[in-house]
């Protein structure tokens, strides 16, 4: 028990809502409640000597196992910053939920 509490606190959050990333996935939120939010970084550039993302894709998801991918799928957009992408995925994510 101690151990999943420890996982919990080091877990990522974005506005009470876990953040995990895969290479260049990231989705936002749980995969318990019936929305997620998954960003794609589409395309970098590069800053100095890091890189940044310049391009995004943000979808709102259901997390339903018995539906196709593409059936998932309820809003898409795209943006030209990391702040932009999180910034309408926290809007998404808040109206999907509280709609049910």
């Amino acid at each position: 028990m101690a151990a999943t509490t420890k996982e919990k606190s080091k877990m990522l959050e974005y506005k009470g809502h876990p953040l995990r990333r895969k290479d260049s996935l990231i989705y936002y939120g749980s995969m318990a409640d019936k929305y997620i939010i998954m960003l794609q970084v589409v395309e970098t550039k590069p800053l100095d000597d890091l890189s940044i993302a310049s391009r995004i894709v943000v979808q709102l998801q259901l997390t339903d196992p018995d539906l196709k991918s593409r059936d998932r799928v309820v809003k898409k957009s795209e943006k030209n910053s990391f702040f932009e992408a999180i910034d309408v995925a926290a809007v998404w994510l808040e109206r999907a939920l509280a709609a049910g």
